[in-house]
Order: structure tokens, then C-alpha cells, then sequence
């Protein structure tokens, strides 16, 4: 059964490993504005788009005091393959037992190629500096998510 968080929750704490060994958790981000995205997978289409546009826009939402996380299944050896090719400045956590996407509430059926199939839905989670979200960003737009983020905000 998936959780269906919502706008004004605290958002489920983690804690996990970067692609450089350092440890992320939400307390240790406590009073920085967060935007954690869920993807499906490294090197698709849709999710290298994901992952460039909000590279694009990287120092625009530092300067609005974002910190941005990726969390998709792969591994580190694959979020460090796909960090390194396409020169991505921020982290990725690798959760391939799906712990803390399951703790999102992302997991779950959609379609792919006519099939159905279990999956990470696209999901985006903007949590205040308090550890609650402030907005949950079901519908990515892929090729301009860091614009999309920052609109928000005016």
C-alpha cells in the first residue's frame, strides 16, 4: 500500500550514503530548504533531462537556499557513472532496497511500453527548513524542473 504524503507533513526522515561516502539525513540538513526528486533511473532520456536541467539551475537555486538530493534505485557505482558524465554539482543517494522511496510513497504501478509495471513514479519534495514539506511535485516537467521549482517561490 503506498503512503500518500501531503503538503504540510513532516516529511519521513532518512539517512543515507552519498556517491562520495558521506553521510546524508534529513537532521543533518535540518535549516536548509530541501528539494529531494525521485527518479526512476541514471542515463534515460527522461531522467538525464531531470537531472541537466537541475544542474542548469543549480547556482538559481542555491541562491534561493535549495539544497537538491536525487534518489532513484541505482547504485552508487551507477549514480557516480551518471554524476561524473554529466558533471551533475549535487548529491545522489543510491536506495536500491527502495527503503526510503517506499517512505515517500513513490513506488508503484505505471505503464511502460503497454506493460504494467512496478516502479518509481517521478516525484519531486520540497521540505522547509523545518522538515516539512512545502510542496510535493508529482507532474515533473523534465526538460525545465528547475525552473518549475523556483516558480514556487514568485
Amino acid at each position: 500500500m503506498e503512503n500518500k504524503l501531503q503538503k504540510g507533513d513532516k516529511a519521513p526522515s532518512f539517512s543515507s550514503v552519498d556517491t562520495e561516502g558521506n553521510e546524508i539525513s534529513l537532521e543533518n540538513l535540518r535549516g536548509k530548504k530541501i528539494i529531494l526528486y525521485f527518479y526512476p533511473k541514471d542515463n534515460t532520456p527522461g531522467c538525464t533531462a531531470e537531472a541537466c536541467s537541475l544542474r542548469d539551475g543549480y547556482d538559481k537555486l542555491l541562491e534561493a537556499g535549495f539544497t537538491v538530493l536525487g534518489v532513484s534505485p541505482d547504485n552508487e557505482k551507477s549514480h557516480e557513472k551518471f554524476r561524473s558524465k554529466y558533471q551533475l554539482p549535487f548529491h545522489l543517494i543510491a536506495d536500491p532496497e527502495k527503503e526510503l522511496i517506499r517512505k515517500y510513497g513513490v513506488l508503484g504501478e505505471k505503464k511502460m511500453f503497454g506493460k504494467t509495471v512496478e516502479g518509481v513514479k517521478r516525484t519531486t519534495f520540497v521540505i522547509n527548513e523545518d522538515g516539512v514539506i512545502e510542496h510535493i511535485i508529482p507532474k515533473v516537467d523534465t526538460n525545465n524542473h528547475a525552473s518549475q521549482i523556483l516558480a514556487l517561490y514568485n
